[in-house]
């Protein structure tokens, strides 16, 4: 019986004031993709299995929740909302040839390996910028990422930035097969440089592409460091890729947002959609990004709509969890009351738990047990953040028991 108590690996309850702070976060930060115009949209918790399969570039298939449904079709648990959003804008907005702007708040569920340490199901708040083919959509899109952790109550976080564009071009350049491009991304994003330099020293490169390569990990900080690989290259779509970075930077200086934001030319992704610029936010308190995006111009090209487009997804949990260890409150904004009444003065108690209500007062109504006392419901108040108890034992007069102070005051009825 007590396993029927547990939840499975990887996944957890969130109930009480964690959950209202979840709850008043999300609502916060939505109130802000709001104000740069993104629209709601929702898309299914499972789909068919190929919305996500290695061409789309999501995570690999061993780490998706696969089962079959009555029909037979191979169906899953949405390990990523992107490729949802565009398959979705794909049906449903074909002919459109101006941009869009879509938000959502939704779970996804990852089976990763339990050795990682990491929920297997996760809440994320995401914005996308379909048909956007510019930099200005790219800046846009970081500096709305900016803006939310600013109004989560963030101040110390940094974003890196890098661009796929550069580590593609590089490889294609050499001609790598795609096992060791997969061994060399996995290298060079954990910064390992000695294995980069092992692997190379494998390779027939040039010995600019094998400089660049070994000197992609090291390649982290200020402004300075495109001018230091450009110096590296010659390759047209790396000195490309470099060229985005240096405008973008630009525009979000523009923005005013420009001391939160770090280059990293060794940032890669696991995500094969990516074609362009990628960001990840870190700060305190969390060893994961709190948000992460980029640029992806072929996926929603792959459901038969040509849209280039750039998004991201702020990792609520992740965020959540940085915002407790940094002691940054989550303000909920709910004054919680209590209506205690004796049985026989139930009519008293209802119409004043109704006129709290109806000014939007959060009210519980308790009758009062014969073997409780008062003591035992101020007891319950404080461990569920009751703020007062209104205790009605007599028609005309109630007692209001400030919670936080044990202070009591006696209130005529008809105040209420």
């Amino acid at each position: 019986m007590d396993s029927l108590l547990h939840t499975p690996e990887g996944v957890r309850d969130i109930y009480n004031e964690e959950c209202s702070r979840k709850n008043a976060l999300s609502a916060k930060l939505d109130r802000i993709l709001k104000l740069y115009g993104y629209k709601d949209i929702q898309t299914p918790t499972f789909e068919f299995f190929d919305i996500f399969n290695r061409e789309r570039g999501s995570v690999p298939s061993r780490n998706m929740y696969k089962f079959i449904d009555r029909d037979g079709s191979t169906l899953v648990l949405r390990p990523d909302i992107t490729p949802s959003i565009a398959r979705a804008v794909a049906k449903y907005f074909k002919e459109e040839t101006i941009p869009l702007r879509f938000s959502y708040c939704g779970n996804t569920f990852i089976n990763n390996s339990s050795l990682q340490g990491k929920m297997k199901e996760t809440t994320q708040l995401g914005a996308e910028l379909i048909g956007d083919r510019d930099i200005e959509g790219d800046a846009e899109v970081v500096a709305l990422a900016i803006h939310l952790l600013l109004e989560s109550g963030l101040t110390d976080f940094q974003l890196d930035i890098g661009h796929v564009g550069l580590f593609k071009a590089l490889v294609a350049e050499a001609g790598m097969d795609e096992e060791t491009v997969s061994q060399l991304r996995v290298l060079i994003e954990s910064k390992n440089y000695f294995g980069v330099e092992a692997l190379v020293d494998k390779l027939t490169l040039s010995d600019e592409t094998a400089k660049l390569l070994l000197k992609l990990p090291e390649l982290f900080g200020s402004g300075d460091i495109i001018a230091e690989a450009r110096s590296m290259t010659c390759n047209a779509e790396a000195l490309k890729a470099l060229d985005e970075i240096e405008k973008l930077c630009q525009l979000i200086a523009e923005y005013g947002f420009e001391k939160y934001i770090t280059i990293d030319l060794g940032m890669l992704t696991e995500y094969d959609y990516y074609t362009g610029m990628i960001f990840r936010g870190y700060t305190y308190g969390t060893g994961d990004a709190v948000v992460k995006g980029g640029r992806y111009d072929h996926l929603i090209g792959q459901f038969g709509k040509d849209a280039a487009s750039v998004g991201f997804a702020v990792v609520l949990d992740e965020l959540m969890l940085a915002l407790s260890r940094q002691k940054i409150d989550i303000p909920t904004n709910e004054e919680a009351a209590m209506v205690l009444y004796e049985p026989e003065y139930r009519s008293t108690a209802i119409r004043t738990a109704n006129a709290l209500r109806n000014i939007n007062q959060t009210v519980s109504m308790m009758k009062k047990e014969t073997d409780k006392s008062l003591d035992d419901y101020k007891a319950y108040s404080r461990r569920y953040h009751i703020d007062h108890i209104l205790y009605v034992d007599q028609d005309k007069e109630l007692t209001k028991i400030d919670i936080s102070d044990d202070s009591v005051r006696k209130m005529p009825v008809p105040e209420f």
